[in-house]
């Protein structure tokens, strides 16, 4: 079973993020007190999400401890393949998203996870086709730590990624 397992918004844009056990959503909008919430978000800017699956393979190949929640993404998943979910509609608890497109790293978030012997270049290479999902909110809600994931069709990882 598919399920949320951490959610994290930044006040500010590069402030740090925080983790909360609940989050308010509103459609076409965002995630109510994160940096990126407005009137008229664009849909790939609404919210972001990432596996922990692919933090935690992440962290193997490079000899890590990355917590997911520094990777700037604002909802952690665990047991789904959110790279299956563009372009589709999915239900986190009782809101429906829909996956815009894949979220890739960016320099922020190279500089934030490089050290020595690991260029920002080499973390942002290693986290290509897994830093996420950009999604738009399409129902207005509350998410919680633990809501289950559905979707259409069958996006259950049983891997490790």
């Amino acid at each position: 079973m598919a399920t949320v397992q951490a959610l994290y918004i930044a006040t500010e844009k590069r402030g740090p993020v925080s983790r909360h056990p609940a989050v308010k959503v509103e459609a076409g909008r965002g995630i109510v007190g994160d940096r990126r919430y407005k009137r008229d978000t664009p849909p790939a800017e609404q919210i972001t999400l990432i596996e922990s699956e692919r933090v935690a393979a992440f962290n193997r190949e490079y000899g890590l401890d990355v917590e997911a929640g520094v990777l700037r993404r604002n909802l952690v998943t665990e047991g789904i393949d959110l790279n299956a979910l563009e372009g589709r509609e999915f239900q986190v608890g009782g809101v429906r998203l829909r996956g815009i497109e894949l979220c890739e790293p960016c320099a922020v978030v190279g500089r934030l996870l490089a050290r020595p012997g690991l260029s920002p270049t080499e973390v942002i290479r290693g986290l290509m086709d897994r830093g996420g999902l950009r999604a738009e909110i399409l129902d207005s809600g509350v998410l919680r730590e633990g809501d289950v994931i559905r979707a259409d069709g069958d996006n259950s990882r049983s891997d490790s990624a």
